[in-house]
């Protein structure tokens, strides 16, 4: 697992990663039910679409819209487990520990509150 602000200067230079935008109904839609629901949100996907040892469709499995959470995996290579392995040094083949879960949360959690400043900022974003 990477150090978040090596990581976020990271993605910041990837010309594919950093095209990922939140607006329109995404950026809507996280206004409107706020951070700490789609946080709730983001642990549900990642146990279920990322977490398992050989998730299924993996390396299509998240969606490019729709809900703030898969455009923030997506802008944050968090989106399936090739894109962990390369940009986070979790390693593809093995079930997610509960830190590495924690870990991807707080990623997304972090991009999206980079990308919706107006939001109040998680208090254990950076602990």
């Amino acid at each position: 697992m990477r150090d978040l602000d090596d990581l976020f200067s990271a993605l910041a230079k990837s010309r594919f990663r950093s095209r990922f935008v939140l607006r329109g109904p995404e950026l809507a839609y996280l206004r409107r039910t706020g951070l700490p629901t789609i946080i709730v949100h983001a642990r549900r996907f990642i146990d279920e679409r990322l977490a398992p040892a050989s998730p299924t469709n993996d390396g299509t499995q998240t969606p490019m819209r729709g809900h703030p959470v898969f455009i923030a995996q997506h802008a944050t290579a968090t989106c399936c487990r090739g894109c962990l392995a390369k940009w986070h040094r979790i390693p593809a083949g093995r079930e997610l520990t509960a830190d590495e879960r924690e870990y991807v949360v707080r990623v997304i959690e972090g991009w999206l509150h980079r990308r919706a400043p107006r939001l109040p900022a998680p208090p254990s974003l950076f602990d």
